[in-house]
């Protein structure tokens, strides 16, 4: 019964407060917490299904998290190449001081708020794509392994007659999936925020994941070259196709 009533309050406030965050790190701790809910009314339920529904649950939210951390880590880096746009309007001055406030703490992470992740499309569509399908299997969509996790644990649930809880599960999931596309807007439909440093506009390196001076015409600005690690790229593309092709093989 404990078991129970932690799923709930996991669910319940994990899903409510991860509606009021602007920190993507926040974000991604009270999304745990309400993960954790599937994972407690798993455990509780002491059969079979459910064992094999818990663990493998487990395992699918634990490598599309850590995806997800790659993602943020090496997107914040590769905007070291950036400034924020300048303007002569009261307003954009406004914002960007208001930026450089809210990133005091520059020695935490390259990424801190989700407002960062803002058109970063526009400045490398591969990275967005595998962020975005992370978040996808996040929120449970099919036919993304997350969605397997839920529906596993979902069906053994219901199987045992936990219909209220399997019920606020279903809600609390939907909720949840509004952040998900909101950061998911952000980077895919906005504007960035970003212009290239005037000092590395004639950068060049080899290992590049986009061509050379890729020009963007919606947005008007050059992208330079971004390099990332052999071990960084090949674990972010190995996890991201295990994430939206496991609909392939569907075992646990």
């Amino acid at each position: 019964m404990s078991l129970l009533f932690s799923s709930l309050l996991s669910l319940v406030i994990g899903t409510i407060v991860g509606l009021t965050q602007s920190r993507i790190k926040r974000l991604f701790a009270f999304s745990t917490i309400s993960h954790v809910g599937f994972i407690l009314l798993g455990l509780s339920i002491h059969t079979v299904e459910s064992t094999q529904a818990f663990m493998f649950y487990i395992m699918q939210y634990s490598i599309s998290n850590l995806n997800a951390f790659m993602l943020i880590i090496t997107i914040g880096y590769s905007l070291y190449c950036y400034v924020y746009k300048t303007s002569n309007t009261d307003n954009n001055i406004e914002k960007i001081n208001n930026n450089n406030e809210n990133l005091n703490d520059i020695n935490n992470s390259p990424i801190q708020l989700i407002d960062q992740l803002k058109g970063y499309y526009y400045i490398n569509p591969l990275l967005s794509l595998s962020l975005g399908i992370t978040l996808f299997s996040f929120a449970g969509i099919p036919p993304l392994i997350g969605f397997f996790g839920k529906q596993m644990i979902l069906s053994a649930a219901i199987d045992n007659g936990y219909i209220f809880m399997s019920l606020v599960a279903i809600l609390t999931s939907v909720v949840s999936a509004v952040y998900c596309l909101a950061i998911i807007n952000q980077i895919f439909f906005d504007k960035p925020d970003y212009i290239i440093n005037n000092e590395l506009n004639d950068f060049s390196a080899d290992g590049l994941i986009v061509e050379k001076n890729t020009i963007i015409k919606k947005v008007n600005i050059k992208i330079p070259n971004i390099v990332i690690s052999s071990s960084l790229s090949l674990s972010i593309s190995i996890i991201t196709f295990i994430i939206s092709l496991f609909i392939f093989i569907p075992q646990e």
